[in-house]
């Protein structure tokens, strides 16, 4: 499985640790950046990792920032994606069960790093199950495309 991977500056010590686990697990893995603490605005690492899932080019995007709410946000402005900013186990599997999530966000500065690092394995080894869940993203598709907004 190839995982596209970004963080902004509150999150790349956090992104340094996701990645070092992810090759333990053989995991491809593409780092978008940042490669520093220096301030740097998370969209523009939302983007890249986000067109990655969209394209198809990566399986799976994660992405950390302070909170997660940004990159999430971001995240899901590209269609073909269903970022979740998740902060629970349970929330890594539900959403992966049931909203066939393929971004997750992660917030460095409220989930510890051992929480941060199960909710990555939950995600990644969590498959969608499909059936009367299928209809509600086939919905959310629809969402992207309607133009009367």
């Amino acid at each position: 499985m190839k995982i596209a991977l970004g963080a902004d500056h509150a999150g790349v010590s956090l992104k340094n640790e996701v990645k070092r686990v992810l090759a333990e697990l053989r995991f491809t893995v593409t780092d978008f950046g940042t490669k520093s603490d220096k301030a740097v605005d998370y969209p523009d690492f939302a983007w890249p990792v986000s067109k990655a899932v969209a394209t198809g080019t990566h399986d799976r995007g994660i992405l950390i920032c302070g909170s997660g709410v940004g990159m999430a946000m971001a995240a899901n402005k590209i269609a073909g994606v269903r970022a979740a900013n998740v902060l629970d186990i349970k929330s890594a599997q539900l959403s992966r069960e049931h909203n066939d999530v393929n971004v997750l966000a992660l917030g460095a500065m409220v989930t510890t790093t051992p929480i941060a690092l199960k909710i990555v394995q939950v995600f990644l080894n969590t498959s969608f199950l499909g059936g009367r869940h299928e209809r509600r993203i086939a919905k959310i598709a629809e969402l992207e495309r309607r133009r009367d907004v």
